[in-house]
């Protein structure tokens, strides 16, 4: 087959694939909303509640937007609402002020504590009330200094139009739906928990949905369901008009790759409750920034989520299984949607079933072509196996090289090239793996295999690989992955059409009609893979630019296009062998890699984009802090004042110097080794995520906050041999950051948060995240530590941070002149802050 003719004809074939998969991902949105009826979800009206609620602007828990304008525009919807609603049901309102303590894993593990945060509950059941409930979930409240339009506004507004539309409906529902407007999600699920631990409707929910954001607008992707309870997705299968849903991105987000977690880890975990996560992952370039503002939500977006969700949350709250879903919990369930026209799930233990057959298959398969005829079955074998041998080794060396130039273009500073051009990723790294693939088996192909039939090896390449798969597919489902159908679908397709076209794969010279009758029989598990890269780029590719200074995005991304490539070319290896010559091919991809490998050594491609219409910003978080170190003996030892700068991605402040030449690397951060967590305010548990090397510190002169932190050791007692309470009181701004280390021969023992026993963060320091609302009483905690019978240099350091998120001690004159000097292509979120260290 000559080079001309069948190189070309796979490009287009992956090319033309790859635009299906690209028009699936949009097809539904393109669709015009239809008028909207008496009964019908309103994307006008959903997005007028939006519209209203980002007027509000950034609502940050215990800031009056958050606790009060937004608390009171949703009561006044609400009982709007309830105005015009029929007679067939009754609505019910209730505004929690919850005050609670829990200690999660998430961030590498820390404790919460929330008083007096808020959350504002309404309950739509019949007339003649309702035993059993589902609860809807989204939260009103914003990271500091966002609009927070996506996350999660839009939830909310669609939540409203929801509750407005099942309200006027003359039909009665069998079970109660409960509507939950938390105020408290962005501060690390503290009032989903306050609800669902505390509030006397929580009893009564068998099932929720949460609705939630990855992105800015889309379509919103279910990515968990259950624990277990298959029957939650039967019915969002059956129910859901538009349906979106993937058990890999379920696996994949339950993994921990992502750094987020969602209301639906506390529902799980603290009130045993099964659900469904939902959330928009398109533009996650722009989610958690200034950019997130409604506009940039598509009415056609609303209009598919109120679709789905109002269609789902009917069919629950009519549905039998709701009231006995103890009977149904049981069982996994493997979901994937085909290209948003449906959604396919099945249980389990069926997927393991039919896994285990079409490996089974395909190894009879393999096993029959080896052993006949039978006297040539020890060379069939070691012919096989030296294919597969040669298949690895090619992905091995293939990954080696790839990620060898995503270190080089890391280490002179080219970091996230392709985060505004993404082309620029593939270009890059997919020439090179292609290239590599290639090359290995053109060299193999010319000194391995000299002067071997061609069709032969062809034949031995396809059984390698469909022996790759058949091995995987075994594997994943023994691990009980439920993403192993993939490996059903690259063992099933190829093996079937192996078989309808065993004889043209054996005669001589291979002809146009053979690539097209293969290609045909392949497009199932290609077209679904590339569906889903597009999918795993969408949401992967934006968290790179947030994902801290640790691990080198170019690494991860070259990774993914790695194993892309080594998936989608899996069957087309066996075409090196058949084709005459791949040097053509080989050379262009060479070619176009080495042109990109130069512009991006050059510069050209700049990572960040202040494009109105499509910000890709930096992320660079400043806070301008005051420290104090205090000794045993509760004297100063030590103090300093200055701003401290994180850029949370791996490209640090090499782009911000030209513009603010202070912001240097001659002021980098110093680690105070005898302080918890380096002596640094953090806001979260994230230290991990950065390097001391990639943060700053640039001196400025000290704030004094109208509202400083009050800190007072109330009593110490001695509670039995060797062991201690210390009790405290705080009192201060809306968030504080607890930092506990307990000195040389000391253990921290018991403390009055969480269930009382402490957890320790990465690096065995203990944290406690502290938020309030409006008008919370002190704070009164104690720890309890076992102690030597002499500990002169004291038993516990005990570290205090005051952040102050909004309000008029937000922004010292300083800070917020510094602010105002970074590029347009940043995001830069700035406040003040406090740190005391104390020894006892």
């Amino acid at each position: 087959l000559p080079e001309a003719r069948g190189a070309p004809l796979v490009l287009l074939y992956l090319l033309g694939l790859r635009v299906l998969a690209q028009v699936s991902h949009r097809q539904l949105l393109s669709r015009p909303p239809a008028a909207a009826g008496p009964r019908d979800f309103s994307a006008a009206r959903a997005r007028a509640y939006l519209d209203n609620i980002t007027a509000i602007g950034p609502r940050t828990v215990g800031s009056p937007e958050n606790e009060v304008l937004a608390v009171n525009y949703l009561l006044e919807q609400i009982r709007g609402i309830e105005r015009e609603s029929t007679d067939a049901h009754k609505i019910s309102v209730d505004v929690q002020r919850p005050t609670g303590s829990f200690s999660i894993d998430f961030l590498g593990g820390f404790t919460s504590y929330y008083a007096n945060i808020t959350n504002v509950v309404v309950k739509l059941e019949p007339r003649s009330g309702a035993e059993h409930a589902v609860l809807s979930n989204c939260h009103f409240d914003s990271v500091p200094n966002t609009p927070g339009a996506s996350d999660d506004a839009v939830s909310c507004a669609v939540m409203l139009e929801i509750l407005n539309t099942l309200s006027k409906s003359s039909e009665s529902l069998q079970h109660a739906v409960i509507f939950l407007f938390n105020g408290a999600e962005e501060n690390i699920l503290q009032a989903s928990h306050g609800f669902i631990t505390q509030h006397e409707w929580a009893k009564s929910i068998r099932a929720f949905i949460n609705l939630e954001a990855a992105g800015v607008g889309g379509k919103e992707l279910v990515f968990q369901t259950g624990p277990e309870n298959p029957w939650l997705v039967q019915a969002y299968v059956v129910a859901a008009k538009h349906p979106f849903a993937s058990v890999v991105a379920q696996e994949i987000f339950q993994s921990g790759i992502i750094p987020a977690d969602t209301d639906f880890r506390i529902y799980r975990d603290f009130g045993n409750v099964p659900g469904i996560d939902l959330a928009f992952i398109e533009n996650g370039y722009i989610y958690h920034t200034e950019y997130d503002t409604s506009d940039r939500i598509l009415t056609d977006s609303i209009q598919r989520a109120g679709d789905n969700i109002l269609a789902v949350l009917k069919y629950l709250a009519t549905s039998e299984k709701l009231a006995k879903s103890f009977e149904y919990r049981h069982g996994n369930v493997v979901f994937f949607d085909i290209l948003g026209l449906f959604v396919l799930a099945y249980p389990a233990r069926v997927g393991t079933i039919m896994n285990y057959i079409t490996a089974a298959l395909a190894f009879f398969y393999l096993s029959k072509k080896v052993l006949q005829p039978k006297p040539r079955a020890v060379h069939n074998l070691k012919k096989l196996f030296t294919a597969f041998s040669l298949t690895l080794t090619s992905w091995v060396c293939t990954l080696v090289a790839v990620l060898m130039v995503a270190v080089f273009v890391s280490i002179i500073g080219r970091a996230l090239s392709w985060y505004t051009h993404f082309y620029v990723s593939v270009s890059l790294y997919g020439t090179a793996a292609a290239a590599k693939l290639i090359l290995v088996h053109m060299l193999a192909k010319k000194f391995f295999y000299k002067n071997m039939n061609e069709q032969y090896l062809g034949d031995v390449f396809f059984d390698a690989s469909l022996m790759i798969w058949s091995i995987a597919l075994a594997v994943m489902t023994q691990m009980g992955l439920c993403s192993a159908f993939i490996c059903t679908l690259w063992v099933a397709f190829p093996l079937l059409t192996k078989l309808m076209i065993h004889k043209e794969f054996s005669q001589k010279g291979a002809t146009i009609k053979f690539i097209v009758m293969y290609m045909l029989g392949m497009f199932v598990p290609y077209l679904y893979m590339l569906y889903l890269s597009w999918t795993v780029f969408e949401m992967f590719t934006p968290v790179m630019g947030r994902s801290g200074s640790e691990i080198p995005p170019d690494m991860v991304l070259a990774g993914f296009i790695v194993i892309f490539t080594m998936i989608l070319s899996s069957y087309f290896i066996n075409f090196i062998y058949l084709v005459k010559s791949t040097k053509t091919t080989l050379v262009t991809l060479t070619t176009v890699f080495v042109v990109t490998l130069f512009l991006v050594c050059s510069g050209i491609f700049f990572p960040y984009s202040s494009d109105a219409a499509n910000p890709k910003p930096k992320r660079v978080f400043l806070q301008h802090t005051s420290r104090r170190f205090h000794d045993i003996d509760g004297n100063v030892v030590k103090s300093d004042s200055g701003i401290w700068i994180n850029g949370f991605d791996y490209n640090g402040i090499s782009h911000i110097t030209p513009h603010i030449p202070e912001i240097n690397d001659t002021i980098r951060t110093p680690c105070e080794e005898q302080a918890p967590f380096c002596g640094l305010p953090w806001i979260l548990p994230v230290h991990f995520m950065f390097r001391l090397v990639k943060n700053w510190y640039l001196p400025a002169p000290e704030i004094l906050p109208r509202s400083p932190v009050q800190f007072k050791l109330l009593s110490k007692e001695l509670m039995h041999r060797n062991s201690v309470r210390l009790s405290f009181e705080v009192s201060g701004p809306s968030h504080m950051s607890l930092y506990v280390r307990p000195r040389a021969g000391s253990a921290l023992s018991r403390w009055s948060l969480g269930d009382g026993m402490p957890v320790a963060s990465l690096g065995g320091d203990y944290f406690v995240f502290y938020s309030r609302g409006l008008q919370a009483a002190p704070w009164h905690f104690w720890v309890e530590l076992t102690a030597p019978e002499k500990h002169s240099d004291g038993i516990v350091s005990l570290a205090i941070a005051a952040h102050y998120f909004f309000g008029e001690d937000q922004k010292s004159p300083q800070l917020f002149a510094l602010l105002e000097r970074f590029p347009n292509w940043t995001f830069s979120s700035g406040w003040s802050c406090t740190y005391d260290l104390f020894i006892f």
